[in-house]
Order: structure tokens, then sequence, then C-alpha cells
């Protein structure tokens, strides 16, 4: 298999296996999420070193310890690679200190496929981060499993509605998860961040990607993977599921102390009555 080692391992979350799966335990472990209706569809999970945004994806990935999923789609932003529509990986997988999680073959033709700004493009992934940083949990708390990584190099909203368009008929089956990666405002100082994040957090509980979309374009929210957020919330639409919950929200300012310029961090969930 093409296997993507990690590019994070050692600074973003720890090396080492044990240590790592300690870490991500000890999160979890903490986590007290609010009860959801349904079973989740789809997550909303945060991107930055564990030390900061772990605590905070922690209350997303604690909600799966009951969910048995075989399959997730991951979408997440660009940050090295600049390119128009969404980029996946292909046949393959991405390697952690927990091990290789393979791709899955067919459900990334089948996305593919149904898009045509959709590629293949396994460069665009070579230094990414927004999308590595989500395994090691899903790894704890799911075990085995095959994932569709995909990358956006562009968030507008003709991208999101073609990408939603093609993810939505294979998350259907109650067997795969969406998750989108994205952390909200940069550098801002702190009560200024809780602010304009709250709009991010506004438009997710009220599954109004459309808002969000207003919201983004115009600067009066914030967020690096505003596209990955408003294609979970479509998707969720698409597929019926109609409960939504911001299970916490927090920033670096709250691990750090400084509150002179923060990053805002949000794990939310989006869920259907089965």
């Amino acid at each position: 298999m093409n296997i993507r080692k990690s590019v994070i391992a050692g600074t973003w979350y720890p090396g080492n296996s044990n240590t790592l799966r300690r870490e991500i335990q000890a999160y979890l472990d903490r986590a007290v999420p609010p009860e959801i209706i349904g079973k989740p569809v789809a997550l909303v999970s945060p991107h930055a070193g564990y030390i900061y945004s772990g605590p905070v994806a922690a209350f997303g990935y604690k909600i799966l310890k009951k969910a048995e999923f075989e399959k997730v789609v991951i979408v997440g932003p660009s940050h090295r690679a600049y390119f128009r529509g969404a980029a996946v990986y292909g046949a393959g997988g991405f390697e952690t200190p927990l091990g290789v999680v393979e791709t899955d073959a067919g459900l990334t033709a089948g996305i593919t496929g149904a898009a045509p700004i959709i590629k293949s493009v396994p460069d665009a992934h070579a230094q990414e981060h927004s999308i590595e940083i989500q395994l090691p949990f899903l790894q704890v708390v799911l075990g085995e499993f095959k994932f569709v990584p995909i990358l956006m190099g562009d968030q507008s909203r003709s991208t999101c509605e073609s990408l939603a368009r093609a993810i939505i008929p294979h998350v259907s089956d109650g067997k795969t998860l969406l998750v989108a990666s994205s952390d909200l405002s940069h550098y801002r100082p702190y009560d200024s961040a809780v602010k304009i994040d709250r709009r991010v957090l506004e438009r997710i509980e009220q599954l109004d990607a459309d808002g969000l979309f207003d919201d983004l374009e115009s600067g009066r929210a914030e967020a690096c993977g505003g596209g990955p957020i408003a294609v979970a919330i479509l998707v969720s639409r698409g597929i019926d599921a109609k409960n939504s919950a911001v299970l916490k929200y927090a920033n670096s300012g709250d691990v750090s102390g400084d509150r002179s310029g923060v990053v805002g961090y949000v794990s939310a969930a989006f869920s259907k009555e089965m």
C-alpha cells in the first residue's frame, strides 16, 4: 500500500503509541458531553495540537463509544497545498503511532465519481495536519475502520454543495461517520474571540449552512474549516438528521492562560433518530 507517514507525531501529539493512547484516554475520561438525540452521523472537531484542542475534541469522540462505525469520511481544509475543488488520497493508508488506517477504495471511488471537483491528489495530503490529527482519537474509540480523507482546496459555496451532494448517498447507512475538521477564530483577544465564535456555534445549532456562508463571507465569523463545517451541515440535512448540539467550546487561552490572542475550538455533533 501507499502509506502516508505521520508528519505531526511527536510534535502535535505524542509519538509514542502507549503515551498517545494514555493521553487520549485521559481526555476521554474527563469529557462529559451532553446527551444527544439519536445516533451521531457527523462531528465537528478541532485540529490543533492535542495539548490545546484535545480536551475539546474528546467531547465529540466520547459520544462514539456506543456507536458502531465501519467507515469514516474526514473533510478538512488544506493549509499548505493550494488547488481548486477537493482532493482525496486514493488507495493506501495513513500511519499514526497507533497503526495504519487504510483508505476505503470503494467509498473513495463512489464519492470521487459523483463530483468532477473531487480529484485524487495524494501530494496535497503530504504535509497537511487537519485530517491526520483526527485519526488517533478515532483509532482509540472505534478500533478498526477504513476512511476517506478529503481536503478542500477552496471552500466556496459551490464546492461545499458539490462535495456534500457527493457524500450524502454514502453516509445514510448508519455505518459511515462524517468528521469535519476545523478550528475557529485565530489570534483575537479572548473576549472578542468568544463573541465571534458564538456566531459559528449558533449556525451549527441551527443547522444553517446559508447563514454560516454569509457570516464567513462577511467576516462576522471565522473558521479555517468553515467549508468542512458547512459540508457537515448540508450532509446532515440531506440525510434528514435534524438534531445538532454544540458539545464543548473553548479556546487556547483556557489552556495557556494567555488571553491576548487565542484560537477557538468547538466539538459538535449532528445526529439522527434511527
